[in-house]
């Protein structure tokens, strides 16, 4: 069974997580650590009851190749590794053995990542089975505080300590093109950073701007809609506490419950589906609607700017992915919100930006 065929809710969380990204301003915050988290560990999990099937020769790499590429991706699946992970690990083991497991190598290394029992990474037995020697190297990359973030090159030396420290970056496009075909995932697979303006403030997503705010067509539209695909993380766009986490979605041919774990429907559903209310210093709301799945995030919960709260999908009233995306000055009502963009603007993290 390929990736192609698993379920919805499991391609969003493998496709999640995609490229994070935000403004050119003062801080630059990466996954790892005390500091924010470019990607929601909490609902990366359901991916663990999936493999990746080999999708046969891939470019310059063999059946063979690939099938030991597909090992170490399926062992990050269940270990809830971000696919920037999984890059990093082929990679390395391009470099390292071809994607070969070999049975030796230089002085006592052996397997995929030409892993040495002499320095403590297991027995030889051990390190001559893939899904242990991936295993370890997921071990040690993941202990790296801001991996996500850094060059590939960086990453996979900090776990490896090679005497050829660059020669990993010229793998990171062959080991893109096969995670790709493993997995269907074409976008995210870059390093993963998030930028905060000197004011705080960051984008929730990085996106076109759709409906606008309270246009003429839709006076009552308390927000701006951001397009994006399903299973784009969502960042808080700021530091502050998480107040509401809920899911809104009714059925308005019954009045009854919709529910949030599937598609809403613009005619039928009504709500906002699965939101967010993260409430900030100086009573600023923001609220996060139409997300795939639970939020990553739970009431009471103090998040920094970036954090990532859910993945953006299609639940309650909505025609198609994308995040809702509202500002209140001064509590979560109608009557206190705010066009987001004008006051996304004057915070220094503009919506619909690039700014890398």
């Amino acid at each position: 069974m390929t990736i192609r065929a698993l379920s919805w809710i499991a391609v969003a969380v493998t496709s999640a997580i995609l490229l994070c990204s935000g403004l050119v301003t003062t801080v630059l915050v990466a996954g790892g650590g005390a500091s924010a988290s470019c990607y929601p560990p909490a609902i990366a999990s359901p991916a663990a009851a999936h493999r990746a099937s080999p999708a046969g020769p891939v470019g310059q790499w063999t059946s063979e190749q690939v099938g030991n590429a597909a090992t170490i991706v399926t062992v990050g699946m269940r270990r809830g590794v971000p696919p920037r992970g999984w890059v990093i690990a082929v990679a390395t083991a391009m470099q390292e053995s071809s994607l070969i497991n070999l049975a030796g190598g230089d002085r006592d290394s052996i397997g995929l990542f030409q892993q040495r029992p002499s320095q403590g990474w297991g027995t030889p037995a051990q390190l001559h089975d893939p899904d242990y020697a991936a295993g370890r190297f997921y071990d040690k990359l993941q202990a790296i505080d801001g991996w996500q973030a850094m060059p590939l090159t960086e990453a996979a030396q900090k776990v490896q300590r090679s005497a050829y420290p660059d020669a990993y970056a010229t793998w990171e496009p062959d080991a893109t093109q096969v995670v790709g075909a493993l997995t269907g995932v074409t976008a995210g697979l870059a390093a993963c950073a998030v930028t905060v303006s000197a004011r705080g403030w960051a984008q929730p997503v990085h996106a076109t701007v759709g409906s606008g705010f309270r246009t003429a067509d839709r006076p009552g539209h308390d927000g701006v809609d951001l397009i994006v695909g399903k299973g784009t993380p969502v960042h808080a766009a700021s530091a502050g506490v998480v107040t509401t986490v809920r899911c809104n979605a009714v059925d308005v041919r019954t009045g009854g419950d919709w529910g949030c774990d599937r598609d809403g429907d613009a005619n039928l559903t009504r709500g906002c589906g699965w939101y967010v209310d993260v409430e900030h210093p100086g009573g600023i709301v923001t609220r996060y609607c139409h997300l795939i799945a639970h939020p990553a995030v739970a009431e009471g919960q103090h998040v920094a700017a970036g954090d990532v709260i859910g993945l953006s999908g299609s639940s309650g009233d909505s025609s198609g992915p994308h995040l809702h995306f509202e500002v209140h000055l001064g509590d979560h009502t109608s009557a206190t919100a705010v066009d987001p963009v004008g006051f996304m603007a004057s915070v220094g993290a503009p919506l619909g930006q690039n700014g890398r």
